[in-house]
Order: C-alpha cells, then sequence, then structure tokens
C-alpha cells in the first residue's frame, strides 16, 4: 500500500537511529569507533576533498550519495569484514523500502549508482568510506592504541588494491605522516590572540 509521503517523520526517526547502531568491528577491535551517523558525516567531507582534489566529479551527487551509502544499515545492520564472509545482506530491497513513500524517493537511484560502482562519484564515495577507518586508526594511534600497528598491513592493502583513486591514495600517504593534534593547537588562542592572558 502506498502512502504517499506520509513516512517523512518516519524517515527521519529513522535516520536518527543510525546513532545506535553499533558499528560491527567493535567486535574485532573491542574499542569504542564513531557512531554509523558519524562516520557518514566525515565520509561526506572525505569524498568531497577526494572530488575536489580529483577535479572530478558532481559534488551534489557525491553529498547524496555520501550520506546514503551505510543508511540502510539501518534494516540490515553493518557487517564487518569477517560477517560478510558468511551473510549477505539485501541492501537494494532494504534501500527501496528506505525511501518508499518519502520525499526521498530519488535516493534510491542513488544508492543503486554506490552499490554498482561504474561512477566516479560512486569509486569516490568508496574511497572515502575506506578512508575514514583510516583517520580512525590514525586518532586511536594519538591515544596509543596498538591496533594501528596491527592493522597496518592489511590498511597498505586497501591502499594498493581496493582504493579507485589517484587522490585517496595521496590521501592515504599524508595520513601516515598526519598529526591528529595539529589543527587544535594551530587554532589555541595563544597562537590566535597573542595578547590573551595578559
Amino acid at each position: 500500500m502506498k502512502r504517499g509521503k506520509n513516512r517523512d517523520v518516519e524517515f527521519l526517526f529513522e535516520v536518527g537511529s543510525m546513532r545506535n547502531i553499533p558499528r560491527a568491528w567493535v567486535q574485532h577491535l573491542g574499542v569504542p569507533v564513531a557512531s554509523n551517523l558519524e562516520h557518514m558525516m566525515r565520509v561526506v567531507f572525505l569524498a568531497l576533498v577526494i572530488a575536489r582534489r580529483e577535479g572530478k566529479g558532481d559534488e551534489g551527487t557525491i553529498i547524496k550519495m555520501a550520506l546514503v551509502h551505510d543508511l540502510v544499515e539501518t534494516r540490515t545492520a553493518d557487517l564487518a569484514y569477517v560477517h560478510k564472509v558468511y551473510s549477505q545482506t539485501d541492501d537494494l530491497r532494504a534501500a527501496h523500502d528506505l525511501f518508499a513513500g518519502t520525499s526521498f524517493g530519488d535516493l534510491e537511484a542513488i544508492h543503486t549508482r554506490y552499490k554498482k560502482r561504474d561512477s566516479i562519484e560512486a569509486k569516490i564515495v568508496k574511497d572515502a568510506d575506506n578512508l575514514d577507518i583510516d583517520l580512525e586508526l590514525k586518532e586511536f594511534e594519538e591515544q596509543g592504541h596498538k591496533l594501528p600497528a596491527k592493522w597496518k598491513a592489511m590498511r597498505k592493502f586497501v591502499r594498493d588494491k581496493k582504493l579507485y583513486t589517484k587522490t585517496a591514495k595521496k590521501l592515504w600517504n599524508e595520513l601516515q605522516k598526519a598529526n591528529v593534534s595539529q589543527w587544535h593547537m594551530d587554532a589555541n588562542k595563544w597562537k590566535k590572540i597573542p595578547s590573551a592572558g595578559k
């Protein structure tokens, strides 16, 4: 039964439920990682960085694609790399049901394009999805975790074999040398307001 656009409010609550979906790799890492909602937000900006540095892709499509790339996990949950050996989800069906009867019916096609990976936009968003893991591992390293060192070879494999764009590979290289604290150290009041504390 079609309900027109009556599902918009339901959809908004469903989007909000992303904050409660545990990331599957918590099982393997045993540490608190970003929620799905937090992950999706950084993927949007990562994808835009890649697109602008590549000089490719439609930014409007990229933003929409990044916003919906994991949204079906409200219905399918998040499967980690081990789970995917044994389980499959029907992401296309989940996307259809998620967007049906909402003002966002057009996003079903955007999600399908992402899953096919046959456009530069989809490849950029997937690269951003992968690189967000490396950003989070770098943040763990800053906190003194041993996990990043254990994952280094696997993440190098992802860099070499799974990233689509040259820009994403360059960003991965930059991340390895990055100082997680640099942004706030440079933005602190002692540097920005020389007269502070007088």
